[in-house]
């Protein structure tokens, strides 16, 4: 079993992000570091802002969202399957602190993605409905191997939504682990709405509160409606540095196999 648990931004500010997150979409503090890292929870996941600094040694170093990490069951059954599919694929230790998770490997696009046992430090009681991050996703060049990597290696579930756009001509594959959905987008599209931003292009958070949230937020930015025809969330906004965040409260996510999660 294996579940989408991390999101880790690189930032110019974290403590000007947290209190973003902290204003617009009920996040907590979980902790931070002597260097400027703060982690923050919506309840569930583990957001960590790392003050970005070339200590950091990271093979991509743009301010942004950065990586992902899921917490699975068995670290050992996670290595035979990546070395399986990817024999020449580095396996690298991670502290296993608040801000990491226990290994990273890297997915077919060289873009990190660390992996656990624990729930990286965010305890069972925090755990909430609304708000709550419901949805990742990424630009891709091949869409299709991602998925692989995905459901193969850490065992996340196609869910129908990828077979029809298959069955469409369309690149765009969807998988997800009960919980969360993740989009795996191509880079190069025509579709409307579609941002060219490579890597993780935005998160989305599903409310109950979207007219008081949206009130609250159109004070301080810009709110863009989604366009009707694509299938989740309905508006997008970008936090103070620049991150793309989807909110939801009658689309909401396929978040499994036939399973859907709306707040409506």
């Amino acid at each position: 079993m294996a579940t989408l648990r991390y999101v880790a931004y690189l930032a110019e500010d974290p403590a000007k992000l947290v209190d973003f997150y902290h204003r617009f979409l009920g996040t907590e503090e979980l902790g931070r570091t002597a260097d400027g890292d703060i982690t923050i929870t919506d309840g569930f996941y583990n957001l960590t802002f790392f003050k970005n600094r070339p200590a950091l040694g990271e093979l991509q170093m743009q301010n942004g969202l950065h990586h992902i990490g899921v917490q699975v069951d068995d670290l050992e059954e996670v290595k035979g399957r990546f070395l399986r599919l990817y024999p020449r694929g580095m396996i690298i230790q991670e502290s296993g602190d608040l801000q990491h998770g226990q290994i990273r490997l890297h997915d077919p696009e060289c873009r990190p993605v660390t992996v656990s046992t624990t729930s990286y430090g965010v305890p069972a009681s925090k755990e909430k409905r609304f708000p709550r991050v419901r949805h990742i996703a990424y630009n891709a060049l091949d869409p299709e191997t991602m998925l692989q990597f995905y459901t193969q290696v850490l065992g996340l579930r196609e869910v129908p939504s990828s077979y029809l756009r298959r069955q469409q001509g369309l690149g765009n594959r969807f998988c997800a682990d009960g919980k969360t959905n993740l989009a795996l987008h191509p880079f190069y599209s025509p579709v409307e709405g579609h941002e060219a931003k490579y890597g993780i292009n935005h998160i989305g958070f599903l409310t109950n509160t979207m007219q008081a949230t949206m009130a609250e937020l159109s004070s301080v930015l810009k709110i863009a409606p989604r366009p009707s025809t694509r299938p989740y969330a309905e508006v997008r906004f970008r936090d103070i540095e620049g991150n793309a965040l989807d909110l939801s409260q009658t689309k909401g996510w396929e978040v499994d196999v036939d399973k859907w999660e709306s707040a409506a």
